[in-house]
């Protein structure tokens, strides 16, 4: 087992820089569109073969040290009752939105019946997997923001407008996301995930009282109830170099940041906790000397043979070549 990303996560010294992406199984690689061309998204997720398949194509094409689940974050919420839609072109969408205090109620307890297909495509990837497993789920603010909104937002006035105007009924609402999340995860690790990523793609709207306010009391409940699993526990959000004081101040072991704010800046602010990133998704389109001197200048900036993972800021982008990923993770090894 090539184990150096637990390792990095835990802070212990390692041989070389562990590299990993978010979004690596999918969108650029062609094993992935192959299967898109015959299936949605949500057969594939839903069929453990075919999502093992796709969570194993970036191990051999790229490199990589770690494999995420492939699943989509948007499982969690169908977990718990509400119908969702994926669009192409568009990505979730939710036909019925929590657009009234009184619809917080609709949402169930967690089912892990309804994701069990979930469990065997953890069981396929650990019998077959040479580098660990990362499971995953959106935080409690994106999800509540899908569930409000009905799909994604540029600019999140429904969800903070709710926020403000119902602060009982949104705590109800992060409350019960936020215990569906815990048990989520938690089935997860049981099934074999050895490390656990909670993302929280537009909790960068908020301004850090708001953060503090609204958020980060069931961000914290949910990364303190999983530490008894033992496993590594990962808080990746986007543009949050305003909050990532509060950001950071929950009991898990990596920060995860975007290209929005300098490494060692991150790493000033975040303390002792490891650190994850943060290379701009658009580095990868650019020329080789421009993508390598950034990386230089990345890597320069902290102990990178200690307590840090190489990622991008944000997903992988559908246009990059694979070639390029490949070239990328190895020279970041050679580093």
């Amino acid at each position: 087992m090539n184990d150096i990303f637990l390792s990095a996560c835990r802070g212990e010294r390692v041989s070389r820089i562990p590299v990993w992406f978010m979004r690596q199984a999918g969108r650029s690689l062609p094993g992935y569109r192959k299967l898109r061309a015959k299936h949605s998204l949500l057969k594939l997720v839903q069929s453990p073969e075919l999502a093992a398949q796709v969570s194993m194509e970036p191990i051999e094409l790229l490199g990589v040290d770690a494999a995420i689940l492939f699943a989509d974050i948007m499982l969690l919420p169908i977990a718990m009752g509400i119908e969702v839609r994926m669009v192409d072109g568009i990505g979730p969408v939710i036909d019925a939105p929590i657009d009234r205090a009184e619809k917080v109620s609709q949402l169930e307890p967690f089912d892990a019946e309804r994701v069990e297909y979930l469990n065997e495509t953890i069981r396929i990837l650990r019998s077959k997997l040479s580098v660990p497993l990362i499971g995953f789920s959106g935080a409690p603010f994106t999800l509540a923001s899908y569930l409000i909104e009905g799909k994604s937002s540029r600019s999140w006035i429904k969800t903070r407008r709710f926020m403000t105007e119902h602060p009982e009924s949104w705590k109800k609402l992060m409350s019960a996301l936020s215990v569906g999340i815990i048990k989520y995860l938690e089935m997860q690790i049981s099934a074999g995930a050895q490390a656990v990523q909670l993302f929280d793609s537009w909790v960068g709207c908020l301004s850090p009282e708001e953060y503090r306010t609204y958020v980060l009391p069931h961000v914290q409940r949910i990364f303190t109830a999983l530490k008894k699993t033992g496993v590594p526990r990962l808080h990746f959000g986007t543009h949050t170099a305003g909050i990532l004081d509060d950001f950071a101040n929950v009991d898990c072991e990596v920060i995860g940041v975007d290209w929005r704010v300098s490494l060692s800046e991150a790493k000033r602010r975040i303390g002792r906790k490891s650190i994850q990133g943060n290379l701009d998704p658009a580095m990868l389109l650019a020329p080789w000397t421009t993508l390598k001197s950034t990386v230089d200048g990345m890597l320069d900036e902290v102990n990178s043979k200690k307590g840090y993972i190489f990622n991008l800021g944000h997903g992988m982008l559908p246009e990059v070549d694979h070639a390029v990923v490949r070239r990328l993770v190895e020279y970041v090894h050679s580093k």
